[in-house]
């Protein structure tokens, strides 16, 4: 296969037009929830799609559909077979998964690509066994880049968020708003804009991307971020394995090279380049503005860190999983790429 996974809305369109040219032998449904526009659909998934269509020769390609089912109901879509491929957000499912809270933490430093390596070297290495998404094929481990504080209301301080109605997804990014004294509230990421739209939040916390894919530039003109992100939000691109067991043997062995760190690889590239377009959402309106955490701030959101990590390993070790090993290893593998 050349040069897998080129980013870019370029490769994108390319890769549409070169759908066309195969006469796929087995055409997969891709079940997404977010907008057309979003990265994962406008990048990640083209990509993926003529990934599997050079390495099949063509036998095997994909086509997203939307509005199959609700962001939190696509783990159990693709389950039943009413779709082949989707993503998922794992704190939709609270509860169901508990160890990718652990990519989720606050305290890595790295881009969305080195945390989507460190979290499918960390789900094969220490909590694949776990069985959290049993029944389905894990394609994929990814996670967005570092989460901020979105708001309409000027954030200058830590304190300012105390009190505050903050829309947040699950997973860390919950623990996070208890510590800081928010109270939140949980709303799929496409219900975002008009959730603040109608005030029925004060803010929200979502990586750079959302001023661009959810429009937050026109509906959360403040962002206040601190050092390395307030949380990571995980998510797995996953497969019916009916629909993985019944294609050939050696269509199986090709997309075995697409899949695994390959692909989470090429999603946390797709999550970079959608960050630095929100970011870039952000500067070309000037009533939006960006606060960074001054250094005291800084140093006071790092010690909260610390009852927020041991909470999750206590949570992750009941499991049955070396934690502590886990989340050193997750470090180490940030650090190396």
């Amino acid at each position: 296969m050349s040069h897998l996974f080129k980013t870019g809305i370029a490769a994108a369109a390319f890769s549409v037009a070169s759908i066309a040219a195969y006469a796929a032998d087995t055409t997969l449904t891709i079940s997404s929830w977010a907008p057309p526009t979003h990265g994962m659909n406008a990048i990640m998934f083209p990509e993926l799609t003529k990934a599997m269509e050079d390495a099949t020769d063509g036998r095997v390609s994909a086509e997203i559909k939307y509005g199959l089912g609700s962001p939190p109901a696509q783990f159990d879509l693709i389950l039943d077979g009413a779709a082949d491929i989707t993503w998922i957000f794992h704190g939709y499912s609270p509860g169901r998964f508990v160890s990718t809270k652990m990519i989720e933490l606050p305290g890595y430093q790295g881009n969305a690509e080195a945390a989507s390596v460190a979290s499918w070297r960390a789900y094969d290495k220490f909590f694949a066994g776990l069985g959290e998404h049993k029944g389905v094929k894990v394609l994929a481990m990814m996670t967005h880049g570092p989460g901020a504080l979105h708001s309409n209301a000027q954030i200058s301080s830590l304190e300012d968020i105390a009190g505050m109605k903050l829309r947040l997804g699950g997973g860390v990014s919950g623990d996070v708003g208890a510590a800081l004294g928010a109270t939140g509230i949980r709303v799929p990421a496409p219900k975002v804009y008009e959730t603040l739209a109608s005030n029925s939040a004060d803010g929200v916390m979502m990586p750079m991307e959302a001023k661009k894919s959810f429009k937050l530039f026109e509906v959360a003109k403040n962002t206040y971020q601190v050092p390395g992100g307030f949380y990571r939000g995980s998510f797995a691109v996953i497969m019916n394995q009916d629909t993985f067991d019944n294609l050939s043997d050696v269509d199986r062995m090709a997309l075995s090279k697409v899949f695994g760190e390959n692909l989470s690889r090429a999603a946390g590239k797709a999550w970079d380049q959608i960050d630095t377009a929100g970011m870039a959402a952000l500067n070309e309106n000037s009533d939006n503005n960006l606060t960074e955490a001054s250094a005291a701030d800084a140093t006071k959101w790092q010690a909260m860190t610390g009852p927020l990590i041991t909470k999750v390993i206590a949570e992750v070790s009941a499991k049955g999983v070396d934690a502590t090993a886990a989340h050193a290893f997750i470090k180490e593998q940030m650090a190396a790429e």
